[in-house]
Parts: C-alpha cells; structure tokens; sequence
C-alpha cells in the first residue's frame, strides 16, 4: 500500500490540534432518538458525548435518558461539508472496550440525503467491531444485491481478530477505486472487493460506489452487532487521533 501512496495527495483532515467541539468546518450531527438494528442509543449534538482534547476527538457514550432512549452517544458525518468519490481514508483510533459498544467508521452516499434508499445506495463499512464477538473486526460493502439482509447470495463481508484494539491505538485504512475496496489494519492488507467479484451484473445494483460518499464517525450502543449492553461498562470512549482522506493526482 505503501509504494501506492506515492499517487496520492492530502485532499482533507482532521489532526485534532485544538480543544472543544468537532470543528464545525468538518463534521456535522445526526440526532435523533430511534435508529435501525435494535440500537438503543439516542444520538446528540451534546458536547459530552463528542468532543476534542489533547489532541484526540473522543466520542462517549453515556447512560443518560434522552426522550425515548436510555443512552446518549455521538455520531458525526462530513455530510455537507466534505464528500469524496474514490480515495485512501486512514483513521487512528483506539476503540472502546464494553459490552453493548458498537463503534464504526463508515461511508454513505450523498444520494442516501436525496432519496435514494439503502440498500440502493449503497454503504462501504471503513470497520466496525461486533462485541458480540470481541476482537472481531468487520469489513463490509452492501448494495442492492449484496447486503446482510440477503442469505441467497455472496456477501462482501469479512471477519478479522485482532488482539489489542482496546488498549493500544490502531491505523484503519481504505482503499477504494473505480475497479476494488481494499482495507488494511496497520498498513496489511486484510480484505480486498472487486467489482468483478460478481460475474453477472456489475451495474450500480452490484456495485453502487462509483458515486461521491461522505464518512461517518459514530458509537452505536446494543443492537444486532453491539449485543447486549452491560451497564456497568458504561460510559464507552473511543479515541481517535486523526482522519485523513487521500486523492490522486487529477
């Protein structure tokens, strides 16, 4: 990946290297108290649960009611502010350690804001981590004809452990091209989509991605991939170092 990154240009980030809020230039809220996947959480605009110090973006999730939930947490998105269509994205964060913690960085389509629907849309999954099974990192892309939903056909999902995502920061890097989605966790290469994976349609109900997306920082709490939530482990905290979006050259 390395010799690859001779193409690529800065073409945006955020380094953390000030103190309060997210910059407002770069991220924006999703709020909102009733979400998808038996997710319990409640989703704020609230500084407690995103915020930036010594030079990290720390996103927490709390026990606290807020309308019909029982649990606040953060979930920021470059929507409006920054979209990309292609590019190598890399993330250093340490993720949070409980039972219930659904944390992930992933990509939807700006299409998904003018009605285009999931799974239509399309979604690239940067990473998430299922504490249903901990340790496991999952790599996913759905689409029309490929998403979780769907039992009767290839998913392009992969399962990986690994060993100190709690304690210890990590790079979360992806790749995405007009020809394959590759993903690697500190610079190897673990998992690889082409859109010639499907022999029989290569059209945007197989593979959506050759549109611009915006990303999305986020903790969810429970839920199909959380699992069951442990209270007693609350509050979640992960901590991210920076994020960088990589552009070729014209």
């Amino acid at each position: 990946m390395f010799e690859r990154m001779k193409e690529y240009h800065l073409g945006g980030a955020d380094e953390f290297q000030y103190q309060g809020r997210p910059d407002p230039e770069k991220w924006n809220y999703d709020v909102g108290e009733k979400w998808f996947n038996n997710e319990a959480q409640a989703y704020t605009d609230h500084e407690e649960n995103a915020f930036v110090q010594d030079g990290r973006l720390i996103l927490r999730a709390l026990k606290k009611k807020q309308g019909i939930a029982d649990y606040t947490s953060a979930r920021l998105t470059t929507w409006g502010r920054q979209s990309w269509q292609y590019g190598y994205f890399e993330i250093r964060a340490k993720l949070p350690d409980g039972a219930g913690a659904w944390p992930a960085f992933w990509f939807m389509p700006d299409s998904s804001k003018k009605g285009i629907r999931w799974p239509l849309c399309g979604e690239i999954d940067m990473m998430e981590h299922t504490h249903v099974h901990k340790g496991d990192l999952v790599y996913s892309l759905h689409s029309l004809n490929h998403n979780h939903t769907r039992n009767d056909v290839k998913q392009y999902s992969t399962s990986v452990y690994r060993e100190g995502l709690f304690e210890e920061f990590h790079v979360y890097g992806l790749e995405w091209t007009p020809e394959y989605v590759e993903y690697f966790f500190d610079g190897e290469s673990v998992c690889k989509y082409c859109k010639t994976d499907d022999k029989e349609d290569q059209t945007e109900k197989s593979w959506p991605y050759d549109q611009p997306f915006y990303m999305i920082l986020n903790i969810a709490v429970g839920g199909f991939m959380g699992g069951p939530i442990r209270e007693e482990d609350l509050p979640y905290t992960m901590e991210i170092d920076y994020v960088r979006a990589y552009q070729k050259e014209g």
